[in-house]
């Protein structure tokens, strides 16, 4: 009974860290080809890559297999990634920060009380 919960607390592990490697791997995609009709082929070959290990059992021939495309996603990260504008590190992050407290607005344009 141990063994086997052993083996699937493994597998999971394992499943987890496929599918976090996956979407990484496919948002990394996007920052080299950020149009869509060039990023589809690139996806495509990828999830090909993917598919292809899909029925590996031994658990330390998927760990190699995890650990190699780990490798392969830090050696081909993109220098200088695409970041949404208004994400954090984007151009217009933060454009128009919070008034400070303390100051006022007064929307009367011009025309003041004369009273």
């Amino acid at each position: 009974m141990n063994i086997a919960t052993s083996y699937l607390a493994k597998r999971a592990a394992q499943k987890e860290r496929v599918r976090i490697l996956y979407r990484r791997a496919l948002k990394e995609t996007l920052n080299w080809a950020v149009h869509r009709h060039l990023f589809y082929p690139d996806a495509d070959a990828m999830r090909e890559k993917f598919e292809a290990n899909r029925n590996v059992e031994d658990l330390e021939t998927i760990d190699r297999l995890i650990a190699d495309g780990e490798a392969r996603h830090d050696k081909w990260r993109h220098p200088d990634p695409y970041i949404v504008p208004w994400a954090p590190g984007g151009s217009k992050f933060t454009r128009n920060p919070t008034m400070p407290s303390g100051i006022e607005i007064v929307y009367d344009f011009g025309r003041e009380d004369n009273a």
